[in-house]
């Protein structure tokens, strides 16, 4: 059996007619023809997105650009071994991206920095002409959000948001089984963020796993940046790896859309008892007043009467989950307890284990190229992401997870921080599609070649 470096380099994907690219779109590059691929931000996430590239035949890695000599260093060593050419380096700066960015020898970026920067470095990619893949969530405001959408209007250049978990195994099951109406009229969804960030919130480089207490300047890695989140904001700052793939099978954006949502914070205390436990009573950050609740609950209500509840968990002790749940008006499917109940099929009132399910409805896509995406990194997902963004580029098309994706997903950020802080009041979604969501068709996921 070939493995999946073997297939990825003796293996033109394009030509494979992977999943990105719809049927009418011919216009892949040969071999010779590469796609030129620069990437901003070379940490943890970005050098997985590099070893993923690295394993393409069809791409060059024309520059990359990090403010820490570190990381480059790394990533000039991987692609090295890799037998690729040498690429330009950025980094002398904040901005220096910039500069990078008028490289004519970039046709695609991905990003994969700090939130702050998320959006602004896709701004400047569309502005620039590059196409662009940013990493999740993709903006932090609302204006933010618009600043995606009306730059991709303004520019005609398109981006991505990175969001992997929407090829996520089970998840491209479940949606096959919504696209063939298996749970009848859709009603209700939950999904969320449930992770244990503790550990990652606080690291020093120096303490074993699990017993630093330092974030900031003091800390390495995303401590550095993003604990800073959990300071100064009240909100559900993490929505896309449980909205996307729910928005997907909402069709959102397209034929429907995201209406008005509530939230509600819970006390903040888990920060504190971790800083405390690891750190001690008279560590320094144990007088912190981290403003983030433990638990934050967000409800939406869509244009076509679902609802859906979104939590964010990420302060407290607990097993990951993203807490999936799909309910229309013939059954619905749990995550937690892989459990599925569909009324005829199942036994009345009992729940079937999920897994027959998912195996019979299990996507083209895995069943086709599973055995070679499974060591991309979360469980094969990245594998998908990444091809459909490159794809996607190569052929100039718009992603399946578009502008408007991208902020409307994103907004729920803002919202939830402005909801909160006024006791839960109801906040309208903006429309960011500026009404086309009536009439914009579903992206054709269930295409072996979409």
């Amino acid at each position: 059996m070939n493995t999946r470096r073997d297939f990825l380099k003796n293996t033109t994907l394009a030509g494979a007619g992977l999943f990105a690219v719809p049927s009418f779109a011919t216009q892949y590059f040969s071999e010779n023809d590469k796609l030129n691929v620069a990437l901003i931000g070379v940490g943890l996430r970005g050098t997985n997105h590099l070893n993923n590239l690295l394993l393409r035949k069809d791409i060059n890695i024309t520059a990359i650009c990090d403010i820490d000599p570190e990381r480059i260093k790394i990533a000039q060593d991987h692609i090295g071994k890799a037998g690729f050419k040498a690429p330009k380096v950025f980094g002398s700066s904040d901005y220096d991206y910039r500069n990078m960015l008028e490289l004519k020898e970039v046709d695609a970026v991905i990003i994969s920095t700090p939130w702050l920067w998320h959006t602004r470095m896709t701004v400047d990619a569309m502005k620039a002409g590059k196409y662009a893949g940013v990493e999740v969530s993709a903006a932090n405001t609302l204006e933010e959000c618009w600043d995606l959408v009306n730059t991709h209007e303004a520019t005609g250049t398109h981006m991505m948001i990175l969001e992997n978990v929407n090829y996520r195994r089970d998840i491209l099951a479940v949606l096959n089984m919504v696209k063939q109406n298996l749970f009848g009229e859709l009603v209700h969804f939950r999904c969320g963020y449930q992770h244990d960030l503790r550990h990652v919130k606080f690291n020093d480089g120096k303490t074993a796993y699990g017993k630093g207490a330092e974030f900031g300047e003091k800390a390495i890695s995303e401590a550095k940046w993003r604990t800073a989140h959990s300071v100064k904001r009240n909100a559900d700052l993490y929505p896309t790896h449980g909205l996307g793939p729910i928005a997907v099978m909402a069709d959102v954006n397209r034929g429907n859309r995201m209406v008005s949502l509530t939230s509600h914070a819970t006390k903040a205390i888990g920060l504190h008892n971790y800083v405390v436990a690891v750190g001690g009573e008279d560590h320094p950050n144990a007088s912190v007043n981290f403003k983030l609740g433990d638990v934050i609950t967000t409800t939406v209500d869509t244009a076509n009467g679902e609802t859906i509840i979104i939590t964010h968990d990420c302060n407290l002790p607990r097993p990951y989950s993203l807490g999936f749940r799909v309910q229309g008006a013939n059954g619905l499917w749990e995550v937690d307890g892989n459990r599925i109940y569909i009324e005829g099929k199942s036994k009345s009132h009992e729940w079937d284990e999920a897994t027959s399910w998912l195996e019979q409805y299990d996507h083209p896509l895995w069943k086709k190229y599973g055995e070679y995406a499974l060591g991309a990194g979360h469980g094969g997902m990245d594998f998908f992401v990444l091809n459909s963004f490159v794809e996607s580029a190569k052929a100039n098309i718009a992603p399946p997870m578009d502008a408007y994706d991208a902020a409307a997903w994103s907004a729920v950020t803002p919202l939830s921080e402005a909801s909160i802080a006024n006791n839960g009041e109801p906040q309208d979604f903006p429309d960011f599609t500026r009404g086309q969501w009536i009439k914009r068709k579903p992206y054709p996921w269930m295409k072996e070649n979409y």
